[in-house]
């Protein structure tokens, strides 16, 4: 049960994340269907994985870490840039949905292998 314990709040982590992310989204105003239209976008960063797998696991995992939509939204707000808060709000809650069902960042083992669980 414990060894399980880790993961389970990494996927919960996930979960609270999203529903933070949406309901701010929401908030704010914020259009619908910008949300759905860019819902997959940090996705393209798997394209990476066409120039091999040490670029495209960079990729990936630089597009699917909280930070850098973080800092977007946050200097969104700053600088009261909507675009950036709108983006950076739709790329935290693609994470968020990412680590609640179980993709996380990836192991050079392979593109299954993430700090989450083999998927």
């Amino acid at each position: 049960m414990t060894d399980r314990l880790p993961r389970a709040l990494l996927h919960l982590e996930g979960v609270v994340v999203a529903a933070a992310a949406i309901t701010l989204y929401f908030h704010f105003g914020y259009p619908w269907w910008l949300l759905v239209v860019l819902a997959l976008a940090p996705d393209l960063s798997m394209l990476g994985y066409a120039a091999g797998p040490v670029v495209g696991r960079a990729t990936y995992d630089a597009a699917h870490t909280y930070a850098l939509p973080v800092a977007l939204a946050a200097i969104g707000v700053l600088f009261d840039a909507d675009v950036a808060v709108q983006v950076g709000l739709i790329w935290t809650t693609h994470i968020g949905v990412d680590r609640a069902i179980g993709y996380g960042l990836k192991y050079r083992t392979g593109f299954k292998d993430t700090h989450l669980q083999r998927v």
